[in-house]
């Protein structure tokens, strides 16, 4: 199939291309190449899947602007990770103006060399704190954090054990510092053991580190993390634990997967990020103090990126105050999650939610753009998730959860993913579909 024109219009054929198609294009000019991909880019960004221009506050409803129409539209949102409504909380916003007016706007350099602010040490305590660890230390973004201590702290010889679904910095991490590696079957412990049995047999005397994450971005399920530790310890390995969106969403105070299960200062390296639940940018690494230590002079994403601005790191510390002060946010989270999970399985969609994440599977015949822009027609803001982010098998519409929602929200969604569902094909019981994905009339 022929890449599609220049003169694809919103929306247009969509639904007969992928963006797979594009990833091995065989023997073409870099020129050749570029100019194939930028109508269906140009597409996408038309219809409303990616890239949309919002024109407000990341709240439970955002203003979006149609590049097509010049009209801006308020549609739901349901594709954002503030999982607690912090994007736009007041006290939030206080605390980061106060902070550019005393702080100004940035350090000017990386945090060994040109320092940082006593807002920054306040933070990595108050992390460290948090996470039962000594200390903390905290990077530029998410994917900076697990690309460094990847590669600062994993030498030759030593051997990292992950789970497959692990974040896809992580695997970056592991090509930049050609790191030994061995992975394992998504939340499977007793293939985990088989690796782990095999490493410490083929190299007795090893580092090992095993990483999962707390809650797992794409299917949003938990690690069992209280098992895996066991093993962790029977095979003198050390457990790093990604908790990027774990943070804020579970465990009793919203602390994350340690506190969830009861494993306080039992996690060996803790990472999270600042871009779900703070809404903001930045992200933070936490172990002993000689681990945080060492890892500030060999982590090189660390060393060689600027400090985060001051009035983020404001943002984050509000953004905490806001998580302890107001403990009925993270209660109504899950509130929602329970009665949009209830709303869409009584709609028919076959739903296995344990967090804020919530997949819905869609068949690989049907084409996630088109799903993704009929919805954004409909009013409602969600992620489509297609392969190479997950399996060709395996995409998904991905809806992110806020405490902020109100049941009108939700309603609306409910109501709008059925109909769309039942429209293209992708809800039990819609219509039938012919073999190239479109409707059988």
């Amino acid at each position: 199939m022929s890449p599609p024109g220049d003169d694809l219009a919103p929306g247009e054929h969509l639904e007969n291309f992928s963006l797979h198609q594009f990833f091995d294009p065989g023997a073409q000019s870099l020129a050749t190449k570029l100019a194939h991909f930028a109508p269906y880019a140009r597409g996408l960004v038309a219809a409303g899947v990616v890239m949309r221009e919002v024109s407000g506050p990341a709240g439970r409803r955002v203003p979006v602007h149609d590049p097509t129409t010049g009209e801006t539209v308020d549609v739901v949102m349901l594709g954002s990770n503030n999982y607690l409504g912090l994007a736009d909380e007041p006290y939030v916003i206080e605390r980061t103006v106060d902070a550019v007016r005393r702080y100004g706007i940035g350090c000017g350099g990386p945090p060994l060399l040109n320092g940082m602010t006593s807002l920054h040490r306040e933070l990595e305590a108050r992390l460290a704190r948090w996470k039962g660890c000594e200390d903390a230390m905290i990077f530029s973004s998410g994917y900076s954090a697990n690309v460094g201590w990847v590669t600062g702290l994993l030498a030759a010889g030593d051997v990292l054990v992950y789970d497959a679904q692990n974040h896809a910095s992580l695997y970056d991490g592991i090509k930049l510092g050609r790191v030994r590696s061995v992975t394992f079957a998504h939340n499977q412990l007793d293939d985990l053991r088989k690796r782990l049995m095999q490493v410490r047999w083929q190299r007795a005397h090893a580092n090992i580190v095993v990483c999962v994450e707390g809650v797992y971005s794409m299917d949003g399920d938990i690690a069992p993390l209280p098992e895996i530790r066991k093993l962790c310890t029977k095979y003198g390995a050390l457990l790093a634990v990604d908790e990027a969106h774990a943070t804020g969403v579970i465990g009793a105070t919203g602390k994350g997967t340690a506190e969830h299960f009861g494993m306080d200062g039992a996690i060996d390296l803790v990472m999270g990020t600042f871009s779900k639940t703070f809404a903001v940018t930045g992200a933070f690494v936490a172990g002993a103090r000689e681990m945080i230590d060492y890892l500030r002079f060999f982590a090189r994403s660390y060393m060689f990126s600027a400090s985060l601005p001051p009035p983020v790191v404001a943002s984050v510390l509000a953004g905490m105050d806001v998580m302890e002060q107001q403990p009925d946010r993270l209660a109504r989270l899950h509130d929602n999650v329970r009665y949009l999970v209830g709303g869409l399985r009584a709609a028919g969609f076959t739903i296995g939610c344990e967090t804020a994440i919530i997949p819905i599977f869609v068949p690989p015949e049907i084409r996630i753009p088109h799903v993704v822009s009929r919805l954004h027609r409909e009013g409602l803001f969600v992620n489509g998730i297609e392969y190479p982010a997950v399996p060709k098998d395996r995409q998904r519409l991905r809806l992110s959860v806020m405490a902020t929602l109100t049941r009108d929200d939700l309603d609306f969604a409910i109501a709008k993913l059925a109909k769309v569902g039942k429209e293209l094909g992708f809800l039990p019981g819609g219509g039938p579909r012919t073999q190239d994905g479109g409707h059988a009339r």
